[in-house]
């Protein structure tokens, strides 16, 4: 049996796009910083590595805002319908995309493997039971399967060298 593909796109159709195999890791995000950057109270990103994610159809732009680091935060656009489809963030540049999961045609494939900056979160917003929360941020070693740890460590050795 071959690696998942799962497929998505934009609001309008003009993007198309592929992820091949599983995320690293999946986070939604609650900072104020992505309520502002999203319009919404959170924002959920599949971090994979980016040679595993295809532009099967359409044209990006690219937009550059600060992360929380004050780094450039790098969001890929639809040029037409201008929906975020992935990110390029700081710690890793082009070597990992987080891929924005509501843009996946099956969004329900992919759960969290962790809530973060809950404390920042919108006062309404309920936190599902089964999902870790963590006040902030995570050491990603204590949260992921060995396999995912060895993945983003490869990739962290990349960006550094």
């Amino acid at each position: 049996m071959g690696e998942v593909v799962r497929e998505g796109g934009c609001g309008c159709g003009a993007v198309r796009y592929c992820i091949s195999g599983s995320p690293i890791f999946v986070n939604n995000c609650h900072c104020t910083q992505c309520q502002h950057q999203t319009g919404s109270t959170s924002v959920v990103n599949a971090f994979i590595e980016s040679d595993r994610v295809e532009l099967l159809q359409g044209q990006l732009t690219e937009d550059v805002v600060k992360s929380g680091s004050g780094g450039p935060h790098i969001i890929c656009r639809c040029s037409e319908c201008g929906v975020a489809v992935w990110s390029y963030y700081p710690r890793l540049g082009r070597l990992g995309a987080g891929v924005r999961v509501g843009t996946l045609d099956d969004p329900s494939s992919l759960t969290p493997d962790a809530v973060i900056f809950v404390s920042e979160k919108m006062p309404w917003v309920a936190l599902p039971p089964d999902i870790p929360n963590f006040e902030k941020t995570y050491d990603y070693r204590e949260v992921l399967q060995r396999e995912r740890v060895e993945r983003m460590n490869a990739l962290l050795q990349k960006s550094q060298a």
